[in-house]
């Protein structure tokens, strides 16, 4: 028997990895997504969303990527997973995301290409949009530049193509390495922790979605959660799914403060 099983749940409701079933949306995202629609609807070139870890970037990127329909937009998620990448290996994942069947070996014919592609879809009218996770993680100048060598693709009254940067608050120190680049940035928000009354109600959400039938986190429990996540909602999630957990072995019916204490002090979580 798993947890779910145990306390009646379609699924587990607290898993780490995105999942658009799951998302709830506060005041701060609506608020985010709105702003980034504004961006790309009108082509501004460039937009940068910040936060602290586990705040829900890239559950929002993805919402924000869903939004984007085929019919009117070219659009693409690149997840930056190291450090260490060139300024050639960005153009070429950028020309593939944009369908550029076969990019070309040399940088500049890539450029002519990527120039190309951006027209066409001008041209069809439809708008293509790069947003890139994890962006804190594009740590060279020479990147830096390349982007905004991106944003001088323009024609009269609109760029080309626009970018949403997704990455922590160290992101603005590398836009910083780029003056021009900083100054192109259209749209800025940043992400911040949840309330304690919305960390109730995203708790109370998820379990539903999970298809909790009754009330399995009493109020001081949720009450105590959310003190101890701070309101991240990766520590949300971790804390509370360890709860159930915990529960489950234990065979609790009821869980309680304590129990939720316990598992803090396990797992040395802090925000």
């Amino acid at each position: 028997m798993s947890y779910e099983q145990f306390y009646q749940l379609r699924e587990q409701p607290f898993s780490n990895t995105p999942d658009a079933r799951f998302f709830f949306e506060v005041d701060q995202h609506a608020d985010v997504l709105a702003r980034l629609v504004y961006a790309v609807d009108t082509m501004k070139g460039l937009a940068v969303v910040v936060g602290d870890v586990g705040t829900g970037k890239t559950t929002l990127a993805r919402r924000m990527l869903d939004q984007l329909d085929d019919e009117h937009y070219e659009s693409a998620l690149l997840v930056i997973i190291h450090s260490a990448i060139s300024a050639e290996w960005l153009l070429r994942r950028i020309a593939s995301h944009i369908v550029i069947a076969q990019v070309a070996e040399e940088k500049v014919a890539i450029l002519t290409q990527i120039y190309q592609r951006l027209m066409e879809l001008h041209e069809a009218g439809r708008k293509a949009v790069v947003l890139i996770d994890e962006a804190n993680m594009l740590q060279q100048r020479e990147l830096m530049e390349e982007l905004r060598g991106f944003l001088n693709l323009e024609v009269p009254g609109s760029k080309l193509i626009t970018f949403i940067l997704f990455g922590l608050p160290s992101l603005d120190a590398l836009l910083a390495m780029d003056t021009p680049l900083t100054q192109r940035v259209a749209v800025k928000c940043r992400l911040s922790s949840l309330s304690p009354e919305t960390t109730k109600a995203y708790i109370r959400h998820r379990l539903k979605v999970a298809g909790a039938a009754r009330e399995i986190f009493a109020e001081p429990v949720l009450d105590q959660i959310a003190r101890d996540s701070q309101g991240i909602p990766r520590l949300i999630n971790t804390i509370s799914d360890n709860v159930l957990l915990e529960g489950f072995l234990r065979k609790r019916d009821k869980l309680d403060v304590e129990l939720v204490k316990e598992v803090v002090r396990d797992l040395g979580v802090t925000a």
